[in-house]
C-alpha cells in the first residue's frame, strides 16, 4: 500500500502553495482613479484580498493563486501554463476563471458601494469571525499630546515616554513582516509630531496604506497638508469640533484635496437638533462618510438618530476606526443590544501607545507586550 501511495504521488504531486506573505499591487480604474489591492497568503495556501483597505475576501487556495498572478502583474500566457499544469485542467478553463476572477474584484473597485454577496457571488462571511495570522490593521498613537490643555482622550499615566522616529520606523517595519498591510496614525494629536511626515512615506515605502486621525490641527496650513498627501496618505478621519472654525476650516481644505476623508462625530448631548444641523453642513459641503459614537450610553436613542439623519443625508458610516469612546458606536451598540457584538478589537486591529505597549484596542487597557522589544509572534500569541 505505501509503495502505491509514492507511485500516485508520484505521478500525481500535491499542489504546493504559494509562498506566504503579503504582497502588494497599486494601479489605476478604467476612469484614472487609483487603487490598492493587499493580498496576504496563508501557510496553507489560502489567502485574504484586501481592496482599498477596506473590503476583504476571503480566497481559498485557487482563487489565492490567481490573485496572487494579478498583483505580480504576470503574463496571461504563463498564468494559463503553470495553473493548467498544477490543477490538471485545460488553459482555456483556467482564463475563463481568471477573467471571471479579475472582472469581479475589477466591479467591486469600481462600484465599491455594491454588495459583492448579491451582485458578484461572493460568499459572505461575518465580519471578523475569521480566525485571522495577523491583524488587518495596526493603530499607531504617536504620542498623547494635544494642542491645547484639556481633558485627555486616552489613557498616559502609564506612558513614560514615546518612541523615537528610527522606533516607530522599527515597529512599522515589524508590522510589515507579519502581514499588516494598514496602519493609522494616532494619538493624542499626531500632528504634533515632527516626524508624521517621515513615518507616513516610510509605511508608503514598504507598500502599507496608512490613515491619519487627526483634530484638523495644523491641515489648515496648505504646505503641511500637501506634504502629508505627497508623502503618500491615503485617508483622513477627521474629528470635528463643531463648535470650532478652524476644524471647518481644516475640513474644507482637506475635502478640496484628492484623499479619502471621514468626520467623526461624538454625541455629548441629547440635542439631536444640534446634531442635525452640523451632518447637513457636512452634506452640503460635500463630506462622503461619518463616524459616530457617544460619550455615554445613556446617549444610545440618540445617536442612533444622529445615525439616522446622516444616512437621510446621503452621508456613508464608518464605525470600525479608532475614535475617542469608539466601544460606544452605532453598529457595537445595536448588535450589543442583541447580544452579536463584533469581534475585531483584538483580532482585526490592534492599537500600540506611544511607548510601543500593544493593547487590543483603544482604551482596553490589557498589555499584551511591547512591540519594540518582543518579538511580534509573542505578542500575537498573547490575543485572546
Amino acid at each position: 500500500m505505501e509503495t502505491l501511495r509514492k507511485w500516485v504521488n508520484q505521478l500525481f504531486p500535491p499542489v504546493t502553495p504559494i509562498p506566504a506573505a503579503v504582497y502588494h499591487y497599486q494601479s489605476t480604474d478604467s476612469s484614472g482613479r487609483p487603487f490598492r489591492l493587499h493580498l496576504r497568503v496563508e501557510a496553507d495556501g489560502s489567502g485574504i484580498l484586501i481592496v482599498n483597505a477596506s473590503t476583504v475576501l476571503h480566497l481559498n487556495q485557487t482563487a489565492a493563486e490567481l490573485a496572487y498572478h494579478w498583483v505580480h502583474n504576470d503574463p496571461e500566457d504563463t498564468v494559463t501554463t503553470q495553473l493548467s499544469q498544477r490543477y490538471r485542467t485545460t488553459r482555456q478553463q483556467v482564463l475563463t476563471d481568471y477573467h471571471d476572477f479579475k472582472d469581479r474584484v475589477q466591479t467591486l473597485i469600481e462600484s465599491p458601494d455594491l454588495d459583492p454577496v448579491s451582485f458578484l457571488d461572493f460568499a459572505r462571511q461575518d465580519p471578523y469571525t475569521e480566525q485571522f495570522s495577523a491583524p488587518l490593521r495596526l493603530d499607531c498613537a504617536l504620542t498623547y499630546k494635544l494642542p491645547q490643555e484639556g481633558e485627555q482622550i486616552a489613557p498616559v499615566e502609564r506612558v513614560k515616554r514615546e518612541l523615537s522616529t528610527e522606533e516607530w520606523k522599527s515597529i512599522l517595519k515589524k508590522a510589515w513582516d507579519a502581514g499588516i498591510p494598514h496602519v493609522v496614525f494616532t494619538g493624542g494629536e499626531p500632528t504634533l509630531r515632527p516626524d508624521l511626515v517621515d513615518l507616513v512615506q516610510f509605511a508608503e515605502q514598504q507598500g502599507q496604506v496608512s490613515g491619519l486621525l487627526t483634530s484638523g490641527h495644523r491641515l489648515t496650513d496648505p504646505r503641511y497638508l500637501h506634504e502629508l498627501l505627497y508623502s503618500g496618505l491615503d485617508h483622513i478621519l477627521l474629528v470635528l469640533d463643531p463648535d470650532s472654525e478652524e476644524a471647518w476650516e481644516a475640513l474644507r481644505d482637506t475635502l478640496a484635496e484628492d484623499i479619502f476623508v471621514c468626520v467623526h462625530l461624538t454625541v455629548t448631548s441629547d440635542d439631536t437638533g444640534r446634531y442635525t444641523d452640523v451632518l447637513t453642513r457636512l452634506a452640503e459641503m460635500g463630506a462622503p462618510a461619518v463616524s459616530l459614537s457617544a460619550i455615554n450610553p445613556v446617549l444610545k436613542d440618540t445617536l442612533e438618530t444622529v445615525r439616522a439623519a446622516a444616512a437621510q443625508k446621503g452621508l456613508s458610516l464608518v464605525w470600525d476606526l479608532p475614535v475617542p469612546y469608539s466601544a460606544l458606536h452605532p453598529v457595537a451598540v445595536e448588535l450589543a443590544a442583541s447580544g452579536q457584538a463584533p469581534q475585531g478589537a483584538g483580532r482585526a486591529w490592534l492599537y500600540v501607545e506611544p511607548d510601543g505597549d500593544v493593547l487590543p484596542a483603544q482604551g482596553v487597557n490589557h498589555v499584551l507586550g511591547n512591540l519594540l522589544n518582543e518579538p511580534w509572534e509573542k505578542i500575537w500569541a498573547a490575543v485572546d
